[in-house]
């Protein structure tokens, strides 16, 4: 992962070194700075902007290097449109949007965040850019050992100050999201690896380096889970060289004793899918070392939970298992008898995610008695056909939860979208041999998926499952995102918690 740079906050004032931001509005007006700085410098920003034509139209950029009569190595004006109109997305996406156009080798840029009319724009607002910022100079190129002569640099800026009245607003609220920013971050980091560097054992290492924010982190082995008879999760990793894990987080924010039930997230944590002996094709095979996207977003929610030091009890469960064809590996046909008990037979061994969560739901609900479940997993094509990758398939059994998750989705950008569950579903994974086949076929084949999940889940326990196929990995690049991880679902549950669920 490239260095991301340092995002610091100040008073407004005139920058005089490195590079300068300056935000203009409709018309390409500026702020009392940036007018100030037009006039030092003989009127060369509105000579360079009538020549551009630019307008100040929202995410729209005039660069001017080296101004004259200035100090400044570079005046880049950001146009913000009507800010008037701009909600905490369009701020995050802006602050994004400029970190891109510093990747040059910048040292120091200063963004000045004032608006055309002289107002200070909100310590929130403050705070996203330099998220925003933060997140777009994610690059995971630590495996690159030298790059091109002839490559540009993309190297982000060393620091990033951002100049406002709200300083001390900004400050806080920075801190409060950033921590959510560095979770995004981890998952990233977790799916982007490849798996002969992140085996189960290693993601779970690094699921108990979030001790030192004072998580409590347990790690199952194989023996473990054989006395708790995780028969079906244990089928998935039996023909892996790589011992599966079950992985237990829990962050006490309100207290050991308090007596509110835990919220609970579990992630499906496949650290590479073959698809075992229903082996899958070769091409594009290499993408499956994301198949972990659920269990990496478990775990960069905990750390953002922890290091924001939310008032709430939760718990994060990740199964990590590896799915490898080998001659101990479970084969079509096979039955296998999940910890709650219901047989299960193995129609396709490719439908392996679904078999770590059933034990993973089992457990929490006997262990844990939970206030909610959501579980996340990168687990069927079939979503990415019907929502493509803007939205992640959201199933639900409550409505309430339903509707914090859609919302909390809005406000993060995250966005979800309601399928359907229903009993006319559960014929199509019914069994000739066993309680319940592992695939319904083609056909609705995320809601069949969901079906499956439902029948381990208490119809009394609220429970959503977030099918992130489309989003969690090879999602589309945005101003904030240039990574072919994106950390989907950290900001999402985050913000749930936040919302609905702390105190």
């Amino acid at each position: 992962m490239s260095d991301l740079p340092k995002v610091s906050f100040s008073k407004l004032s005139v920058p005089t070194k490195g590079v300068a931001v300056l935000l203009a509005g409709e018309a390409a007006a500026l702020g009392p700075i940036g007018q100030a700085l037009d006039e030092a410098s003989g009127g060369t920003l509105s000579r360079a902007a009538k020549a551009a034509g630019f307008s100040g139209k929202a995410k729209t950029f005039l660069d001017v290097m080296v101004p004259a009569h200035l100090s400044l190595d570079r005046i880049l004006v950001a146009g913000v449109g009507d800010a008037g109109q701009l909600g905490d997305l369009d701020w995050q996406s802006l602050g994004g949007a400029i970190a891109d156009k510093l990747t040059n080798g910048t040292e120091t840029a200063t963004v000045v965040a004032e608006l055309p009319d002289g107002e200070t724009l909100s310590g929130e607002a403050a705070a996203l850019i330099g998220v925003g910022a933060k997140l777009s100079a994610y690059r995971f190129d630590r495996y690159k050992s030298k790059k091109s002569t002839d490559e540009k640099p993309k190297n982000p800026p060393r620091r990033i100050a951002i100049a406002t009245e709200a300083n001390a607003a900004a400050r806080k609220a920075f801190n409060r999201l950033d921590a959510v920013s560095d979770g995004t971050l981890l998952a990233r980091d977790l799916v982007n690896e490849p798996a002969n560097v992140l085996d189960p054992a290693e993601f779970a290492k690094r699921a108990k380096a979030l001790s030192s924010l004072g998580v409590e982190v347990t790690v199952l082995g194989e023996k473990e889970m054989r006395k708790l008879k995780m028969e079906s999760l244990l089928a998935v990793g039996q023909g892996s060289e790589h011992e599966s894990q079950l992985v237990v987080m829990r962050w006490n924010g309100l207290g050991k004793t308090s007596k509110k039930k835990p919220v609970v997230f579990v992630g499906k944590g496949v650290v590479f899918d073959t698809g075992g002996i229903s082996i899958k094709p070769a091409a594009g095979m290499e993408d499956m070392k994301g198949d972990m996207g659920g269990a990496a977003c478990v775990v960069g929610l905990m750390h953002a939970l922890a290091a924001r030091k939310a008032k709430v009890n939760a718990i994060g469960v990740i199964g990590v298992v590896e799915n490898m064809p080998d001659g101990k590996a479970q084969r079509p046909g096979d039955i296998v008898t999940s910890m709650s008990g219901q047989t299960i037979e193995v129609i396709n061994t490719d439908a392996e995610g679904r078999l770590v969560l059933a034990d993973a739901l089992t457990y929490v609900q006997k262990k844990f008695k939970p206030g909610f479940i959501i579980d996340l997993a990168t687990l069927t094509g079939a979503i990415i056909v019907a929502l493509g990758h803007e939205y992640a398939g959201m199933f639900a059994n409550d409505d309430e939860l339903a509707a914090q998750l859609s919302a909390a989705g809005e406000a993060t950008g995250e966005k979800v979208w309601r399928m359907p569950l229903g009993k006319e579903y559960d014929k199509m994974i019914e069994s000739r041999f066993a309680d319940i086949k592992n695939t319904g076929g083609r056909w609705a084949g995320s809601i069949t998926a969901a079906q499956f999940l439902k029948r381990f889940v208490d119809d009394k326990t609220p429970w959503a499952h977030l099918d992130i196929a489309g989003t969690g990995m090879a999602s589309p690049q945005t101003d904030i995102n240039k990574s072919w991880a994106s950390g989907y679902g950290v900001s999402l549950l985050d913000r749930l918690v936040a919302d609905n669920y702390e105190g």
